[in-house]
């Protein structure tokens, strides 16, 4: 797909609207957190593309490295020139984990910007509206989607299981061909860990959105005993890329996975093209990258133009699942009409748009994760 066809798509989608008069010296500041595949997402594509629409502007982008400690960050800029008392920011757009982003947003950090462009219609999932526990409603539009799912090889397991429940019996039957790697070395295993206390700890929604109850915890003996038991037939695999490895290997025929690194992994040819994915229920978590303008972004109305080219449908199609492999940021249906039937039924058909948003799940707020991740410790691996 050419620069050209993507702009004309996303104009086509009714998504941008009139252009915007900028001096030539207009320049548009980007942070983002991430890998520096985030950054080149923006130098060599979004950037581009944005300038195309808008002449007279230049895009400009900084990189803060990945996880929460590169959005921190990015908090630790806009803070101070909060308390500088500055009235103009030097950064316009903001890319940035959830937990940060969250925290941003509590700190009166961040605009209140999603009602006043046309994709902030488009967002579905509760990730738009819930940043582990802090309500973010209208101040983020999710960039793309992380989702964990379940690998299987259909070959030999011609009819997988459909949900936790399924899976503690199936286990049973065949011993050691589920592997994950529980907590350690990756989050595939903590995606599981998770989906399981929501399964059988009760109330997951209070713990994805609060508020929190210390002693929670203390009621979680019993899903804690059943993990225990569950795992006596699993495999330990060494961390999200050892388990692909394990299923390519067929040491394992079935586990939890990071589906953007598992259909890199297939296109690379490093598992094989048979294997398949599957969402069970009640659901896995998974988690975005947030788009955000700062509270007081010099320019702001450029910086909401560029988050709706960002999450157009087109833009979406192009930049985030063809380049990547990953979830749209907006609801995939939007998406279908700007994607290759191919590649609509490699991403989509195992775990359709309807299953991504009723059974893609957010991680717990901060407090209960760290709880759930202590009790793993203490009841399940010793």
């Amino acid at each position: 797909m050419t620069l050209k066809s993507v702009l004309t798509g996303a104009i086509s989608g009714a998504v941008i609207a009139v252009s915007m008069p900028a001096s030539a010296e207009t320049q548009l500041n980007v942070i983002t957190g991430g890998s520096q595949n985030m950054v080149e997402y923006v130098t060599d594509y979004l950037g581009p593309l944005f300038e195309e629409k808008y002449p007279g502007v230049k895009v400009r982008v900084t990189g803060t490295g990945p996880g929460d400690a590169g959005s921190q960050k990015i908090l630790e800029k806009l803070e101070a020139q909060s308390a500088a008392g500055k009235e103009q920011w030097d950064i316009d757009v903001i890319v940035a984990a959830q937990k940060k982003t969250g925290e941003m947003k509590e700190m009166g950090l961040l605009a209140d910007f999603r009602g006043n462009i046309e994709t902030g219609k488009m967002v579905t999932r509760e990730t738009a509206e819930n940043a582990l526990g802090v309500y973010v409603g209208g101040y983020v539009m999710p960039m793309f989607h992380s989702q964990t799912a379940i690998a299987y090889n259909p070959a030999l397991v011609p009819n997988p299981p459909e949900s936790y429940d399924e899976l503690r019996e199936w286990v049973k039957k065949y011993p050691k061909q589920f592997g994950y790697n529980g907590i350690k070395n990756g989050m595939s295993g903590v995606a599981f860990v998770t989906g399981w206390m929501y399964t059988y700890a009760g109330d997951a929604k209070t713990l994805q959105s609060g508020p929190y109850d210390a002693a929670k915890k203390e009621t979680w003996a019993q899903a804690y005993a059943d993990l225990k038991a569950f795992n006596e037939n699993v495999t330990f695999t060494p961390g999200n890329a050892g388990t692909l490895d394990m299923l390519n290997r067929g040491e394992i025929v079935m586990g939890p996975v990071w589906v953007d690194m598992f259909y890199s992994w297939q296109g690379d040819g490093r598992i094989p093209p048979n294997l398949k994915l599957k969402l069970i229920a009640p659901g896995m978590p998974g988690q975005p990258y947030y788009y955000a303008t700062p509270a007081k972004a010099a320019n702001k109305e450029l910086a909401e133009k560029f988050i709706e080219l960002a999450t157009s449908p087109a833009v979406q199609a192009e930049g985030i699942v063809n380049r990547f492999n990953w979830y749209p940021g907006i609801d995939a249906d939007h998406v279908k009409a700007s994607l290759d039937e191919k590649v609509w039924s490699k991403l989509f058909t195992d775990v359709t748009p309807l299953e991504l948003a009723q059974k893609g799940k957010p991680f717990p707020i901060g407090p209960y994760f760290d709880d759930i991740k202590e009790g793993y410790e203490k009841q399940v691996s010793n």
